[in-house]
């Protein structure tokens, strides 16, 4: 890989100049580690929810709320494609 493409740029909906990358040389455990940690923090917080009573439903809240978790959700599966190119990489 060269150095032009060592930094992978997150995936989001604002991103027009990036900012935040990946690198896709970091070790497999860093970038499990970094996937694990967000999609666990996602997870945990859904589960909190689904357990409560009386969530309210206005929808601009919901948009918002749903906006929020999408951003370190998407972000871990951006780690894990990069995993998934590195690992399929030593497959071949």
């Amino acid at each position: 890989m060269t150095a032009q493409n060592r930094y992978m740029p997150i995936t989001g909906p604002d991103c027009t100049i990036p900012t935040m990358l990946i690198d896709t040389e970091a070790p497999l455990d860093a970038l499990y580690e970094a996937a694990a940690y967000r999609i666990r923090a996602v997870t945990q917080i859904l589960e909190n929810l689904a357990l409560r009573d009386g969530i309210s439903s206005d929808a601009v809240v919901l948009q918002d709320f749903a906006m929020l978790l999408s951003i370190p959700l998407r972000d871990g599966c951006d780690l894990l494609d990069v995993m998934g190119r590195r690992l399929q990489e030593n497959v071949v």
